[in-house]
C-alpha cells in the first residue's frame, strides 16, 4: 500500500490520479475524508482508500500508516511544516514504511536565502538518516499558482512581481505527480534526488506576452522594488505575512541564481513535460 500524505493538495491529488491510472490502489490521508474522495474522478475513487490523519496528531499517523509500504510527503508550505513532516517521518518509519518520497523544494540548502528551503533542508536532512530508502522531488514553480493571478489580469490586465526580466522555471502539478507515482512504483528509480522543471523557463515579461497573445489584449507586467511587492501581496491579495515573504523570497532567489530547465522530468517519465502554453489555454477562461 502506498500512503499520500497531503492528498488534498495539487501535488497529492495529482498523484493519486496517476497511481490510479497505473492501477494501483494508494491510502489518501486527510483531516476530511469525505470531501477529499467526492474530488477525485470516478475512476480514480475506485483505487484510493480515504483515512483519516492529522499531522499533529501522532495516534492518528501511526494508525494510517499502518501496513503501508511506500509514502509520498507532500505537504503545503506553512510555519508548522517543519514540524509536521518530521513527526510524520518518525511515524511512518515506527510503522514499517520501507521507502518515503518528500516533495521538497529548490535551494534546499542550510544557508538557503528562501526561509521555507531552510526547512525542507532540515526534513530532507532528517529523511536521509531514518535508514529507509528516500527519495527527493524538488519541483520549481507550479503552473497552477498562475491561477492566482487570474483576477488582477481579467481585471486590469496586469502582473505584478518583483523579478525583472529572470526566467522561471514552471511546471505542472500533474508532472509532478506522475514523477511521483513513477519513484514510488519504480525500485530502480527510488533513493534519489530529482530537480523537476518543465521544458522552458519564462521570465515575467515572457509571461504577459503569452497570455496577451492568447487573451488577443495586452497583459503588462509590473516590475515592483521587494518591499513594494510584498505589500502589494498583503494589502491586495490578502497573504499571510510569512506567505508573501515567501513569494517575494523565490522571486529573488530567481534573479540571484537564474534559472534552466532541467531534462530529470522527462528522463523520469520518458516524454516531454506540459508546457506552459498547454496549461494557460486550459484555463484561460480564469483570466478573461
Amino acid at each position: 500500500m502506498i500512503v499520500i500524505m497531503g492528498a488534498s493538495g495539487a501535488t497529492g491529488g495529482a498523484t493519486l490520479t496517476s497511481l490510479a491510472r497505473l492501477g494501483v490502489p494508494a491510502r489518501a490521508l486527510s483531516r476530511d475524508p469525505g470531501r477529499l474522495l467526492a474530488g477525485l474522478d470516478g475512476h480514480t475513487r475506485t483505487l484510493v482508500e480515504p483515512v483519516y490523519a492529522d499531522a499533529g496528531d501522532p495516534d492518528s499517523l501511526r494508525a494510517a500508516f499502518r501496513g503501508a509500504r511506500g509514502l509520498l510527503l507532500t505537504m503545503a508550505n506553512g510555519p508548522q511544516q517543519v514540524e509536521h513532516e518530521l513527526r510524520a517521518i518518525d511515524a511512518a518509519v515506527a510503522a514499517g514504511v520501507e521507502h518515503i518520497a518528500k516533495i521538497s523544494a529548490p535551494a534546499a540548502e542550510p544557508d538557503s536565502p528562501v526561509a521555507v528551503s531552510r526547512g525542507h533542508h532540515l526534513v530532507e536532512q532528517h529523511l536521509r538518516a531514518s535508514g529507509v530508502t528516500a527519495t527527493v522531488l524538488r519541483p520549481y514553480a507550479f503552473m497552477q499558482k498562475l491561477l492566482l493571478l487570474a483576477p488582477g489580469i481579467a481585471a486590469a490586465g496586469l502582473i505584478h512581481g518583483a523579478m525583472g526580466t529572470a526566467p522561471c522555471n514552471y511546471i505542472d502539478c500533474r508532472d509532478i505527480g506522475d514523477a511521483a507515482a513513477a519513484v514510488l512504483t519504480r525500485p530502480e528509480q527510488a533513493g534519489r534526488t530529482y530537480e523537476l522543471t518543465g521544458g522552458r523557463a519564462y521570465s515575467h515579461p515572457e509571461l504577459a506576452a503569452l497570455l496577451g497573445t492568447l487573451l488577443g489584449r495586452p497583459v503588462r507586467y509590473i516590475d515592483l522594488p521587494p518591499g513594494e511587492l510584498h505589500a502589494h501581496l498583503v494589502r491586495r491579495a490578502g497573504m499571510p505575512d510569512w506567505l508573501a515573504t515567501h513569494v517575494v523570497e523565490i522571486q529573488r532567489l530567481a534573479v540571484d541564481r537564474p534559472e534552466h530547465p532541467d531534462d530529470a522530468l522527462s528522463r523520469l517519465l520518458g516524454h516531454a513535460p506540459r508546457t506552459l502554453e498547454m496549461f494557460l489555454n486550459e484555463h484561460l477562461d480564469r483570466f478573461r
